[in-house]
């Protein structure tokens, strides 16, 4: 039996946070975006809200806390990646300004969290 301790990632408020983001991402695609979009920004959206949590997990087995914070940085460059999708559904009239607002409000919530964490491995590196 797998112990499930190996899986610290998953025990991180910003992994489970991230998790929660990308269900909300996924409902704001099938109930906002048109079909047309499936295999094109909503693809993109999905793919960079995938890599945020996919960061966290992998960053977690790194040799030192510099390398974890390095993947939290990625996972950071895909939030921002994330917002630049939610800004083209705005221009493209697929949401509307509050929903924007509302997204963008989690998604810097997230980039709050990301950064202190980091900040955090950075202050107090493991050998």
């Amino acid at each position: 039996m797998t112990n499930m301790n190996t899986f610290r990632f998953r025990k991180f408020k910003v992994y489970q946070d991230s998790l929660k983001f990308r269900k909300e991402i996924r409902y704001l695609i099938d109930t906002y975006f048109p079909k047309k979009e499936l295999y094109l920004l909503s693809d993109q959206l999905l793919r960079a809200t995938n890599s945020v949590i996919l960061n966290i997990a992998e960053g977690t087995d790194r040799s030192t806390d510099k390398d974890f914070a390095n993947f939290l940085n990625k996972s950071q460059t895909s939030i921002n990646e994330i917002v630049s999708c939610f800004d083209i559904a705005l221009v493209d009239n697929y949401i509307s300004e509050k929903v924007h607002d509302d997204y963008l409000f989690k998604a810097i919530h997230l980039v709050d969290q990301l950064t202190a964490f980091r900040n955090k491995l950075l202050k107090f590196p493991s050998k």
